[in-house]
């Protein structure tokens, strides 16, 4: 159980960071790993993110970094200084070149490369004038975030296998959209469960609404782990 831990990233999408914490505390030693994201860091996510790195636990910046490069280093320098263990940046040649050097020798803070979101489709993206396959775009950008030294990638589940076929562990694979068996899918389109994803490939499951929705988070939380544990 103690390596399933380490593998859940529990997102604090949360309106306040009130409810948060009361989350955490609900979870006690079950949540080692959280994620901060734009919901909360506007409204004192900054500062739960320094409570929680204070208190042993892991913490997942998900900020999405999309700018110049030099914009995106000099943010990424002042991020570092949070104490956080993943900081999300986009796909983009020049903005993961700025990541990696704002953050420097930093020996914690891990930059991972958003591919494509689990809430897009093969014709949100023709919508959007993309008309790349999502495996392969996915790849594509994923072999940036590796020229430019990124440490990671954020990728969905049906992704995973063919991302550790080409990069192996030189890339570690976060994976949203995770949805237990039965649960509601919500706005995600690429899902898997927990297993699955562990078993295609992921290193890391960052899951939300399943647990922070639940009548029972702690419950929710504890089967997520065991399923993890049994992958």
């Amino acid at each position: 159980m103690a390596d399933a831990r380490k593998k859940l990233i529990i997102a604090l999408d949360l309106p306040t960071t009130e409810e948060a914490e009361t989350l955490i505390k609900s979870l006690g030693d079950d949540g080692v790993f959280y994620k901060i994201g734009y919901q909360l860091m506007p409204v004192g996510g900054i500062d739960l993110a320094r409570r929680l790195s204070a208190a042993g636990k892991k913490v997942f910046l998900d900020f999405k970094f999309h700018d110049i490069g030099a914009t995106v280093e000099r943010g990424v320098r002042s991020v570092a200084k949070l104490g956080g263990d993943f900081l999300t940046v986009h796909a983009e040649p020049d903005a993961l070149k700025g990541a990696v050097a704002g953050r420097g020798d930093d020996k914690r803070l891990k930059i991972l490369a958003v591919t494509v979101l689990t809430s897009l489709t093969q014709e949100s993206l023709a919508r959007s004038g993309v008309s790349m396959k999502i495996e392969d775009l996915v790849l594509k950008r994923a072999e940036f975030a590796a020229e430019a030294g990124a440490d990671g990638v954020i990728a969905a589940a049906r992704e995973a296998a063919a991302i550790k076929a080409r990069f192996g562990d030189a890339l570690k694979i976060v994976t949203p959209g995770i949805r237990p068996v039965g649960a509601n899918v919500n706005d995600q389109k690429r899902v898997a469960a927990p297993a699955d994803a562990i078993k295609a490939g992921a290193d890391y499951l960052v899951v939300g609404r399943p647990i922070i929705a639940a009548e029972n988070p702690a419950a929710a939380t504890r089967a997520i782990l065991e399923e993890i544990g049994m992958s």
